[in-house]
């Protein structure tokens, strides 16, 4: 249960909001994965609507079979008008879980980002973890000057030097997110993890409808990260997540495939005045723990 989060991814859902691992033996790595793949770039059109700055998700994270695990809540909020920050929320957790009571995690990271590609500048996070497992991280991006500042904890800060621009591992989903996404064509995301810069590749894998989600049944775009790091979480592994085909480009769906099973991140509610016909959508048992 340490490593479920997502990417995300992930940015980790799963991946880039929320995996667990696979053992590296079990990922087949593929000679020069980058080659003649470009660089992903953020489609301004939809920033409007995808960093709205009202944006929020809730997830249920379930093993195979529908048994629930946790939650996860992502919040998108706007911080600074004049340098286009923002700030992603992300809180991890088992409550409502079957390992609640036995082992319960309570996660929360902060990332702010700022700028046309929505860059970050600033990464914090507060892990706790069973009864006595307790971090705090700090990581400070100098975009400018191919730095990176980290410090664990009270140990002394730690300097990487990186080809810049970088995203970490929340900024990555949510650019992705709104990056061109067409049939057959992937493109690459550049991501600090692992004390290192990653190059990942999105893979755009089709059109799919999901059907019944809390959205309704959605056309959907099936993109897979192809991730060679662990991160905080290790999310190495077979993951695919499902966006709505269109300008809003929700996650409603993330699975991950595990050794044995897979994990599932299904969207339960979702918040952005700036997606009306989406806008406060929720399951109806969550409307029913709301008006208590």
């Amino acid at each position: 249960m340490k490593h479920f989060l997502f990417v995300l991814a992930g940015i980790s859902v799963v991946s880039w909001l929320m995996a667990i691992s696979v053992s590296a033996e079990n990922v087949v790595k593929p000679e020069n994965p980058t080659k003649g793949i470009d660089f992903g770039i953020i489609d301004q059109s939809l920033l409007a609507t995808a960093y709205s700055g009202r944006e929020k998700f809730r997830y249920d994270v379930s093993y195979t079979g529908g048994l629930k695990l946790g939650e996860l809540y992502l919040e998108l909020d706007k911080i600074d008008e004049a340098t286009d920050g923002y700030t992603i929320h992300a809180r991890v957790t088992t409550d409502n879980g079957m390992f609640s009571k036995i082992y319960p995690i309570e996660d929360v990271h902060v990332t702010k980002v700022s700028g046309p590609q929505r860059l970050p500048f600033h990464y914090e996070v507060w892990q706790k973890e069973g009864r006595n497992y307790e971090a705090h991280r700090v990581t400070r991006y100098q975009q400018n000057k191919g730095k990176i500042l980290y410090q664990h904890n009270e140990k002394p800060v730690e300097v990487f030097e990186v080809k810049t621009p970088i995203q970490n591992e929340f900024s990555s989903f949510f650019a992705s997110r709104i990056m061109p996404l067409i049939v057959d064509q992937p493109f690459l995301v550049p991501t600090f993890a692992d004390e290192k810069r990653n190059e990942v590749v999105v893979m755009v894998r089709g059109r799919e409808v999901v059907k019944k989600t809390i959205l309704g049944d959605v056309e959907a775009m099936v993109v897979e990260p192809i991730m060679e790091f662990s991160g905080l979480y290790d999310k190495r592994g077979d993951t695919a997540i499902w966006y709505t085909d269109d300008e809003c480009r929700i996650p409603v769906l993330v699975n991950s495939k595990l050794v044995l099973g897979s994990l599932t991140a299904k969207l339960v509610a979702y918040s952005n005045p700036a997606c009306p016909q989406y806008h406060g959508a929720i399951l109806e048992k969550y409307n029913k723990e709301d008006e208590r």
